[in-house]
């Protein structure tokens, strides 16, 4: 039920670009600097990946919620 850290990578990489490319567009609509929105938005994956792998790897050492297969 555990997962890998590698996994726990791959799907923060994806998460992330895919929340890049949502951000860009929004702050690009905003700011109507493609540049400005493109920082922001780096800004914003960079941050958020490193917390999500965190917060991945706290919640795959608590049991509460699982069921066992």
């Amino acid at each position: 039920m555990t997962e890998t850290p590698r996994r726990s990578f791959v799907k923060a990489l994806t998460w992330q670009a895919m929340g890049l490319v949502v951000m860009t567009a929004i702050t690009w609509t905003v700011t109507g600097s493609a540049g400005t929105g493109g920082a922001i938005a780096l800004l914003g994956a960079a941050s958020g990946m490193v917390t999500y792998m965190l917060h991945e790897r706290a919640w795959a050492r608590v049991r509460w919620g699982r069921i066992s297969e």
